[in-house]
């Protein structure tokens, strides 16, 4: 892959976790804020659903944040683009659907197979 399609790549990625570190801060900035006690246990268990999803998102924003990580890593270190499996290009058009990918499509349809076989 080219210098600018590398650029490219890397620019979407840190616009990516630039966008997820705020959100994470908007998340701990709001549940500090919020010292609501609500009488009603309804009230409450609701809060309480609210954010506990809330986190639940965050963590998983969390580990996408590392995968990020882990992507510009591989930009830097000239394996971006190449699949771990097979060692083959990974195509531009699965890059840009899923930046921090890892495999080619073939190869992971095969993984996705080998996950359903009982």
């Amino acid at each position: 892959m080219d210098a600018v399609k590398l650029d490219q790549f890397r620019q979407l990625l840190l616009e990516e976790m630039k966008a997820l570190q705020s959100e994470a801060d908007k998340t701990v900035h709001e549940m500090g804020d919020d010292a609501s006690n609500f009488p009603d246990p309804t009230d409450r268990a609701t809060q309480e659903s609210d954010r506990t999803f809330e986190l639940r998102i965050r963590d998983r924003e969390r580990k996408l944040v590392n995968k990020i990580r882990e992507a510009l890593e591989r930009i830097e270190d000239g394996t971006y683009g190449i699949c771990e499996d097979c060692g083959g290009d990974i195509s531009e058009a699965r890059l840009k659907a899923r930046p921090v990918t890892t495999q080619c499509i073939d190869c992971k349809m095969e993984a996705e197979k080998k996950e359903k076989r009982p």
